[in-house]
């Protein structure tokens, strides 16, 4: 298995971690606020089980082997290499407390490659032991969310003789900006989305600073603070730190780069008024604010502030645009010998492309499926006009803001799919229709100009039709939504907008889920987890086919839900192009189910690689593959 994780940067509220932390103490004191977000740089590493022991190999610059350093995984001896200090510390204090709290055996890591300047504020020791807690969780499967590895983590780490915050931990989230907020010992953390590309350099002062003796002088104003030296850095980690993140968060969701770049000198410009006096020795920076207040790049920025514990060891800018990013890193590596890396903090990726395979024979609904597809089967709208299921499932991913369906049919379906959406009536019978039925005849032709077929030539599957899919979908994340199920929501959005808008926010593999009694669940895919939000978000921990109910209940029980009922797959996902991988191996391997290429194992395989969530749908689900599910659509539908 092959792991990134990203170093991170602290765009704003640095040290307001630790300062939160003292509301345990003192509940007066202001809860801490920071964004963060991950570079686009980090750590690399090939990692597998091993038996008995943690084995851990590097690379130097020059691609030099370093190791492979073994060390038995006992409880011992892991926790007295942790608190050696140094590289490999950090990921025998992570071996420390997994096996500890969890039944693992051991890890061979292979750190490849390490592109992350260490010891920059930008959280590389952070980074390693979110690897190692990430490997851990992936290779032995312990079901832990991002939060449960950012904790692991952290566990590992304080293990160590570093003595880091919270907040390091956040490069677990990659490269998505995240709000967190620090209260007494409780984390909390919000994921956002970018609106437009923001244009970051994140540069190296190599000047030096003692982070220790600015930590301890900052340290001494909590938890009461005794004179104006002691209130004033209260009051810029509280209530000034509290309006700068409140307004940067929405700068940076609606794109306002001119904002935002004046939020980052005023973060520092209050930095330096209120907290440089605690410290003067180290938070004067010369070397910071000739970075920060260089001329030649002034035209270039929005605006620019200190990393990390501030002082003379990193600093970030907000550049233009993509030229005068590159302008920027030219100039100061050129004027003030400083080494740069460019930070582009991205739009989550967009939800373009729906499938939806429609290449099964329909069974259950024979004889009619002898003569036509149960997707062409007729349901009535609440418009009046008797729409075939297709095109309501096709229309609903359109208004979704999907642009291109891909439908997955058997070969000698194309004609009959070819002639509903691309082809016009006669028309002598067109001229037949009343106004409102011309209307939509149109309007199929308009919808078909983004509706493309690709065929299955055998009928291997559900797992098999959607890997049919694999080129036409490209290296990108889609929708997939069944084509004998229609959808409709009890909210303003439909079932596919709520599920692309969650995407947008976590931009993680997504199942729709829905309620369903246990007398019901073996008839579908039913997954068990932990609410990341209760009654609305989960964490999967596992997929199951049409479990039995012995199986069900012993296994995927899902807390606060009755005891007779689970959580089911209501019909929708959104994929990432990884899961085409799985569904090869399972096709070269012949893993079958039924004799049949299913689509459940991949997604548990992938679940186990990526991670996986769970939303609730606000809205039903029809299924009309069985004739008396069918009836019922026809009745419930039109309402």
């Amino acid at each position: 298995m092959n792991l990134f994780v990203p170093g991170r940067v602290c765009l704003f509220g640095e040290h307001s971690d630790w300062a939160g932390g003292y509301r345990r103490i003192n509940a007066e004191i202001e809860k801490g606020y920071a964004i963060i977000c991950g570079t686009n740089q980090g750590i690399y590493a090939e990692v597998e089980a091993h038996p008995t022991s943690l084995v851990l190999s590097s690379h130097d610059n020059e691609g030099n082997v370093i190791g492979p350093y073994q060390v038995p995984m006992q409880p011992d001896t892991l926790l007295a290499e942790a608190q050696k200090g140094g590289f490999w510390s950090y990921i025998a204090g992570v071996a420390y407390q997994a096996l500890t709290n969890y039944h693992v055996r051991g890890l061979v890591i292979n750190n490849y490659k390490t592109d992350l300047p260490l010891k920059k504020g930008l959280s590389s020791s952070a980074a390693v032991c979110v690897l190692a807690a990430r490997a851990f969780n992936r290779i032995y499967d312990l079901k832990l969310t991002v939060r449960g590895e950012m904790e692991l983590a952290y566990q590992g780490e304080i293990t160590t003789p570093s003595r880091c915050g919270r907040l390091d931990q956040g490069c677990a989230f990659g490269s998505r900006p995240v709000l967190m907020t620090f209260d007494g010992d409780r984390l909390d953390t919000q994921e956002f989305n970018v609106s437009t590309e923001q244009h970051l350099v994140i540069v190296d002062l190599h000047a030096k600073k003692d982070t220790l003796e600015i930590l301890n002088r900052l340290n001494r104003c909590y938890p009461i603070a005794e004179n104006e030296i002691e209130k004033g850095v209260q009051q810029l980690l509280g209530p000034i730190n509290k309006d700068i993140n409140r307004r940067a968060t929405e700068a940076m969701r609606t794109g306002d780069l001119d904002r935002l770049g004046q939020l980052m000198t005023e973060a520092q410009h209050q930095f330096d008024i209120l907290a440089g006096p605690a410290c003067p020795e180290e938070l004067t920076a010369p070397k910071l604010h000739e970075v920060l207040n260089h001329p030649p790049v002034q035209a270039l920025i929005f605006g620019g502030k200190g990393v990390g514990s501030q002082g003379d060891g990193t600093a970030q800018l907000l550049a233009r645009d993509a030229a005068a990013q590159e302008r920027i890193i030219e100039i100061l590596e050129h004027d003030l010998d400083v080494s740069c890396l460019k930070l582009t903090i991205r739009p989550g990726q967009r939800v373009r492309k729906a499938v939806i395979p429609a290449a099964g024979f329909g069974s259950d609904l024979f004889p009619a499926t002898k003569l036509i597809q149960k997707e062409f089967f007729p349901v009535i709208d609440r418009d009046g006009i008797a729409k075939p299921a297709i095109s309501l499932i096709v229309e609903e991913a359109l208004q979704a803001g999907i642009e291109e369906v891909i439908i997955v049919i058997q070969e000698n379906a194309l004609k009959d799919f070819e002639r509903f959406f691309h082809t016009q009536l006669p028309i002598e019978n067109f001229n037949k229709l009343p106004q409102k039925y011309q209307q939509y005849a149109n309007n199929i032709l308009e919808v078909g100009k983004r509706v493309h077929f690709v065929v299955q030539k055998n009928q291997l599957g559900f797992g098999h039709a959607i890997y049919c899919a694999r080129e036409a979908v490209g290296n990108e994340p889609f929708l997939l939504m069944l084509g004998d199920h229609l959808y409709r929501s009890i909210g303003s959005g439909s079932c596919a907008q709520q599920m692309i808008e969650a995407y947008q926010l976590h931009g993680k593999n997504i199942v729709g889920l829905r309620y369903t009694p246990e007398e019901a669940i073996a008839q579908y895919g039913t997954v068990s987890g932990n609410w990341i939000e209760e009654n609305s978000l989960l964490n999967v921990t596992e997929f199951a086919e049409k479990p039995t109910l012995d199986y069900a209940r012993s296994k995927l029980r899902v807390a606060g839900l009755p005891e007779e009922q689970y959580l089911t797959v209501f019909g929708q996902y959104i994929l990432n192009p990884q899961i085409f991988e799985r569904l090869e191996e399972n096709i070269n391997n012949n893993l079958r189910q039924h004799g049949e290429f299913q689509l459940t194992t991949a997604l548990e395989k992938l679940r186990q690689y990526e991670g996986f969530l769970g939303l609730l749908i606000e809205g039903t689900r029809y299924d009309i593959g069985l004739p008396e599910n069918y009836l019922q659509t026809l009745i419930d539908f039109r309402h």
